[in-house]
């Protein structure tokens, strides 16, 4: 007999809220780490607007607009999954941040984007589990 079931099976029980936990932290981490790299304290750096002008530029948003935009949503939704407190909605923009990365800015790494894209589109259906604030408010029901 192969070890292949045995492995399968002990795989089979680790706990899908350990999973949700992983779908909420490190892919917001990702975002958030690129949102600090856009400020200083509670500023938005002259570089970030530079960014926004020149390399991030968007057609139809104001490269002022797009630039809080964006650098308030990688702040904002990136610490809303790892609270795990409104974790489906704050994903769901996420997965928008990545495709208007992916379509508008670096069309070339979607490889990357998709990994994103994925693990995010995972914590939209499988929820945020047991370990969030979504659970601990009633607002996602257990399993």
């Amino acid at each position: 007999m192969t070890p292949i079931p045995a492995l399968n099976r002990a795989l089979g029980r680790v706990p899908p809220d350990a999973v949700s936990l992983a779908l909420r932290i490190f892919p917001a981490l990702v975002f958030l780490q690129s949102g600090r790299t856009k400020v200083e304290g509670f500023t938005i750096k002259p570089a970030t607007y530079y960014l926004f002008e020149n390399e991030y530029a968007l057609p139809l948003i104001p490269p002022e607009i797009a630039a809080v935009m964006a650098t308030t949503a990688e702040h904002l939704l990136p610490a809303l999954m790892i609270a795990g407190l409104f974790t489906r909605f704050a994903a769901l923009g996420l997965i928008g941040m990545t495709a208007v990365i992916e379509i508008f800015v670096y069309p070339g790494a979607w490889i990357t984007h998709g990994l994103w894209a994925s693990a995010l589109f995972a914590l939209v259906v499988l929820g945020p589990g047991r370990f969030s604030l979504d659970r601990a408010f009633g607002l996602e029901p257990g399993r």
